[in-house]
């Protein structure tokens, strides 16, 4: 079971070989040495990385070593591909509610395009103009999955699960009043959508909802 022993961390070059893409890197909490160092070992080993709520600095520090990483400073992700995927797959659409929820869909858009999808974008559509939804509503409906993210009250995802007939990955954010507790508001709502085939992550993860619907797309394009 391979991994790199760095001291200040074990880098599990496994995980490539066990889920098909490679360890993704938590920025948050590390240095920006640390996170120059993890990014180099996963690149050099598996052609791809992903750092998520990774600071300034730390991208800095990556570029050191690592001259073609990207830096979305609103997702606060890092991204480094060694070979660009010439065949990306498609069918997965991501949509938020609010251009305040944008760092989380972000995090979500650019993990599964990391992963080889290519990914539909569809911002600022929540349920307060609900016309906006309707407008690209047949783009959603040709969806294989959907990332659907949401602060507030969270209806977007049983909104949507309404009206299409394909997997939905809920993302509830942090963003609202203070009734909305954090997210814990969107959170209860979404797991408690009366829509079937919603799936909830936890709140501000578009990291995770990206990285389940990027392996969910493959799955039904092939039917």
């Amino acid at each position: 079971m391979p991994f790199e022993n760095l001291e200040f961390a074990r880098v599990d070059h496994h995980r490539a070989i066990r889920q098909g893409f490679p360890e993704v890197v938590f920025g948050q909490g590390k240095t920006p040495d640390q996170i120059k160092q993890i990014t180099k070992a996963i690149l050099d080993t598996s052609g791809k990385v992903v750092v998520t709520r990774a600071e300034p600095a730390a991208y800095d520090s990556v570029l050191e070593w690592v001259p073609d990483a990207k830096y979305d400073a609103m997702a606060r992700v890092i991204t480094a591909i060694s070979e660009p995927d010439e065949n990306p797959v498609s069918g997965l659409t991501v949509v938020c509610a609010g251009t305040s929820d944008l760092p989380v869909a972000m995090e979500a858009v650019l993990t599964a395009e990391v992963m080889g999808c290519k990914v539909n974008k569809i911002f600022d559509v929540g349920v307060a103009g609900i016309h906006r939804l309707f407008d690209k509503l047949g783009e959603i409906q040709n969806s294989k999955a959907i990332v659907a993210v949401a602060g507030m009250e969270g209806a977007l995802p049983s909104v949507i699960g309404g009206l299409v007939n394909c997997p939905i990955i809920a993302v509830p954010t942090s963003i609202g009043y203070g009734a909305s507790l954090g997210g814990v508001a969107a959170l209860l709502a979404m797991l408690n959508s009366c829509a079937p085939g919603i799936t909830v992550v936890n709140i501000d993860n578009g990291f995770g909802a990206g990285y389940s619907a990027a392996n969910i797309v493959p799955a039904t394009t092939k039917k």
